[in-house]
């Protein structure tokens, strides 16, 4: 399910089978030298979180990417929404990142760390390919969580 109006209605009749969000941790890189980057690893997460929210469409909720500049991060904005959307009845809520910072907010998030695949050259076979392997290296993450 994704946030927004046709999903939320069904997600609140069916609210004890959707329980884990998916958070998209999204590092905007707003310099000329570094947004051609930015916006490939950010191509790349939203992709790639929109493939997993198809794959398990009925038990996680993708929500919005929650973006910030290097200026902006707030390392406890993310555990304040976290903390939101267990009180929302999510009992898991797992952030997928391609910035490499978060690691260390283990002890207090769950955050996947993905290094980012430019997928904007690729053909579609490839990035199916590409996304598929991803998201074998995901499952793991995801049944731990709901084990």
């Amino acid at each position: 399910m994704i946030f927004n109006v046709k999903d939320i209605e069904q997600f609140q009749t069916q609210k004890p089978f959707i329980d884990t969000a998916i958070v998209p941790l999204v590092r905007l890189n707003l310099l000329e030298e570094g947004m051609k980057q930015s916006s490939s690893a950010v191509d790349y997460l939203m992709t790639l979180t929109m493939f997993i929210e198809q794959q398990f469409r009925g038990r996680v909720m993708l929500m919005p990417p929650f973006s910030y500049t290097d200026r902006t991060k707030n390392e406890l904005l993310p555990m304040q929404l976290q903390e939101e959307l267990h009180n929302t009845g999510f009992k898991s809520v797992i952030f997928i990142t391609c910035d490499h910072s978060w690691t260390k907010r283990n002890e207090d998030l769950d955050i996947l760390w993905l290094p980012a695949i430019p997928l904007e050259s690729m053909d579609k076979t490839v990035k199916q390919r590409i996304l598929e392997d991803q998201l074998n290296q995901i499952i793991p993450v995801l049944t731990e969580a709901w084990a």
